[in-house]
């Protein structure tokens, strides 16, 4: 924790054209002394952040189906099945029982980017998801496999969970404090990009179609 009289030795440095060493102590009193005047926390119930992640999603393309913890085997089976998707990697830790029979599934955690290029697509957990941007955030943990797994196949298939769904991007940062030191990929609709004459292109960053399914209820996965 920085005290006032550092804060006020680095001011006056600075005017002085000083340059102090840059240790990770004066590293980390910088940082603090930032001004943090945007929003940092949500005032939205859970039922309010949920329809306004949807809202988010929908208007970046992405397809967005309810489901609760009894249902979510069969709405990932009619999802794959609608996407022609027979083919489809998972991660390692994935649980078996939310996973629908008929289609083959992969653990993604031992495949290479060429083996992933070649299936139909990929189903993954998330480590939280933001109301306000539409965002998902994946890290190499629990339920997401390797970073190359929601990046490389054209179709991603990814389950939140209604508690994960926090409403501001400085929420998210506190959220994943304890993790920050994993590969992190923020994912806001499907990849997409545009040149200079404007013509837009899907899948150039990740993949081209993503489907989200939201589960809520009380039961926990």
């Amino acid at each position: 924790m920085f005290r006032e009289s550092d804060a006020r030795a680095l001011i006056l440095a600075r005017v002085a054209g000083e340059k102090p060493e840059r240790t990770p102590a004066r590293a980390a009193m910088e940082y603090a002394l930032l001004p943090r005047e945007y929003r940092r926390a949500g005032v939205l119930s859970l039922e309010e952040r949920q329809r306004l992640f949807e809202d988010r999603l929908r208007d970046y393309d992405a397809g967005v189906h309810r489901a609760t913890l009894p249902s979510v085997s069969a709405t990932i089976g009619q999802l794959l099945a609608a996407r022609g998707a027979r083919r489809v990697a998972v991660p390692g830790d994935f649980p078996a029982a939310l996973l629908p029979p008929g289609f083959d599934f992969l653990p993604g955690d031992g495949l290479s980017a060429q083996d992933l290029d070649g299936l139909d697509g990929a189903v993954s957990g998330c480590a939280a998801a933001i109301a306000i941007s539409g965002s998902l955030v994946l890290q190499s943990a629990a339920w997401q496999g390797p970073r190359m797994l929601s990046l490389v196949p054209d179709y991603l298939l990814c389950l939140v969970r209604a508690e994960q769904i926090v409403e501001t991007v400085p929420e998210a940062f506190g959220l994943l404090a304890a993790t920050s030191s994993l590969p992190t990929t923020f994912i806001s609709g499907p990849s997409a990009t545009a040149d200079i004459e404007m013509t837009r292109i899907r899948g150039v960053h990740g993949p081209r179609v993503l489907d989200v399914v939201l589960v809520s209820g009380e039961d926990r996965i």
